[in-house]
């Protein structure tokens, strides 16, 4: 990677303002959880299943709390390459893809052991999918140009 790239600086602008969405989710979510008030589920049904199950927390620590860790730590790496940090886009990839196979079994647990689903842990899962997509993209982009 050339100390250059991105010239364009689309691809991590976007991802920082995509992750501040998943920040915004985790942060509610988190809210939510520690304050025990039942989250509005009007998309899906099964929100309160999902949040208050077994796999809702990690040591007392509940998930969306890492999962607002992981959003901000994205949001860091992409400002930094936006800031000319360019070599922070490459680990900004590595971390997104781990938040992504986190994010499958997330999904595979929500749908094949918790038997519910949670329109907030839906969007987040989207969210991953859309920061890891971006990073795939500029490197797609990136061996073209």
């Amino acid at each position: 990677m050339t100390g250059k790239w991105p010239a364009s600086k689309a691809a991590p602008i976007i991802a920082a303002l995509v992750a501040l969405v998943g920040l915004t989710d985790a942060v509610y979510l988190t809210i939510h959880h520690y304050t025990a008030e039942p989250v509005p589920c009007s998309i899906v049904e099964g929100c309160e299943m999902v949040l208050t199950s077994d796999y809702a927390a990690i040591g007392g620590v509940p998930i969306a709390a890492l999962g607002a860790l992981a959003y901000a730590a994205a949001f860091g790496l992409a400002v930094l390459t936006v800031l000319g940090k360019t070599s922070f886009w490459k680990l900004y990839g590595a971390h997104t893809a781990l938040m992504a196979a986190i994010t499958v079994y997330l999904i595979y647990l929500q749908a094949f052991v918790i038997g519910a689903f949670c329109q907030f842990c839906l969007l987040s899962a989207a969210v991953t999918f859309t920061l890891f997509l971006i990073f795939i993209l500029s490197a797609v982009f990136r061996r073209r140009s």
